[in-house]
């Protein structure tokens, strides 16, 4: 069967997720982590494909991307997930697919929703009980947005975090002030399946909306 490439609208960011066959671990070690994290840094900037998040877990990958073409998403994921596939069967003397099937994506339809999928997306390890404290953990983002960390200079800024407030260390107090609230039941939901706007039919969409457009001073 041939592979039909998805298309995106462009400038709408989207969750990405994709774990490993039967649920295994795809991600063995620090190097394994590093070798994966390059490929979809060369993928993605090749492919025009923007990258705001990430986070590594054992058996899965989440990314909050933005494509910049209606074919970005779709060339850039199959060209870092072939790589890695590739790179992890040859460790293992293996030669099948070492993932589930094709990933899954989320569209992102609001600025609260995106900075929910950032939330979620950082604090995996967290949720999974690996850290207490999310920047113990050395695979996601979240040390970027929430310290300022320099450690991976090819993630793309994007304007929901921008407008959290004016200066750098404003919007990382707030971002930090909010990961500290545990995601509700509707949040988390949000991020994995429904689109925003059911919620919001239902009146489930909480305040932190509000806090998108927090500015300082």
């Amino acid at each position: 069967m041939s592979y039909r490439h998805r298309f995106f609208t462009p400038g709408n960011s989207v969750h990405v997720m994709n774990r490993g066959h039967n649920r295994e671990q795809i991600f063995d070690d620090d190097v394994d982590c590093d070798i994966f994290l390059s490929a979809v840094r060369t993928a993605c900037a090749r492919h025009a494909l923007e990258v705001h998040g990430f986070a590594l877990m054992k058996n899965h990958f989440h990314l909050l991307v933005t494509p910049t073409t209606q074919i970005a998403l779709s060339y850039a994921i199959r060209a870092f997930e072939s790589k890695y596939c590739y790179y992890y069967n040859r460790k293992h003397d293996r030669s099948s697919s070492i993932w589930s099937g094709r990933y899954h994506h989320v569209p992102i339809e609001s600025a609260w929703q995106w900075l929910v999928c950032l939330r979620y997306i950082e604090l995996n390890p967290v949720r999974a009980g690996i850290v207490m404290d999310a920047a113990a953990f050395r695979w996601t983002s979240y040390r970027v947005h929430a310290e300022g960390s320099s450690v991976y200079p090819w993630l793309a800024d994007h304007p929901v975090f921008e407008r959290l407030a004016r200066t750098s260390e404003d919007r990382q107090m707030i971002y930090r002030t909010i990961c500290a609230a545990p995601l509700s039941d509707a949040e988390l939901t949000v991020v994995r399946h429904r689109p925003v706007a059911e919620l919001a039919n239902k009146g489930e969409a909480p305040a932190m909306a509000d806090l998108v457009n927090v500015t300082a001073g």
